[in-house]
């Protein structure tokens, strides 16, 4: 099982997040969201050894000249994709990928089943909202993912804390995606947080 800080908006905190040995570090692009990376931050990250962590760029329907511009800094990141994008839109960029799908009802999973994805590496389930693409902070029902055949790989999103970990690890997701439970205030990685989401994690 693979596990996931997304988020990150200092050098402090990847530099944390890779010396817990975290399989994945989000960048987030999206323009309406608080944990948005600035340019400067970018730029920072195209010298970043990043070691054995692969960074992962989060994207809300953007231009495809955008994403070929923040992959110029990144060139080894899957890109994550998490508005209206086509499986054709994504694939485009001729790197692995992830995408999103919120989890509303019963008919989200069936939506799952019927691979609407085929080029994605995996798919990313996060709780529906009506006005946000990710970044809700809240947990889905997961008995809704409880049995079900999701034969591609799946990563379990959203509100993922450390008073739940241990049933998300019990979902046998391929990833854990961790964001707002290592915070310490809206869009602030707390380092101590991270550490102990990681044993957590690491026990479970």
């Amino acid at each position: 099982m693979k596990l996931k800080f997304c988020g990150l908006q200092t050098l402090e905190s990847l530099q944390h997040a890779c010396d817990l040995g975290a399989d994945y570090a989000g960048f987030i692009f999206a323009e309406k969201s608080p944990r948005k990376v600035s340019q400067e931050f970018l730029e920072q990250l195209s010298l970043f050894n990043f070691r054995n962590t692969l960074p992962v760029c989060v994207f809300v329907n953007p231009s495809p000249s955008f994403v070929e511009q923040v992959v110029e800094f990144l060139p080894t990141a899957i890109l994550q994709f998490h508005g209206d994008e086509s499986d054709s839109f994504c694939s485009q960029f001729k790197k692995p990928y992830w995408k999103s799908i919120p989890i509303k009802d019963a008919s989200s999973i069936s939506l799952i089943l019927s691979d609407p994805y085929p080029s994605a590496e995996a798919i990313l389930l996060e709780t529906f909202s009506s006005n946000l693409n990710g970044g809700t902070g809240k947990s889905f029902d997961w008995t809704l993912i409880q049995g079900a055949d999701l034969s591609k790989k799946f990563i379990l999103a959203g509100g993922i804390n450390e008073a739940n970990i241990d049933a998300a690890i019990s979902l046998n997701p391929w990833c854990i995606d961790i964001n707002s439970g290592v915070e310490s205030q809206l869009a602030l990685k707390d380092t101590l947080l991270m550490t102990q989401m990681i044993k957590r994690f690491n026990n479970g």
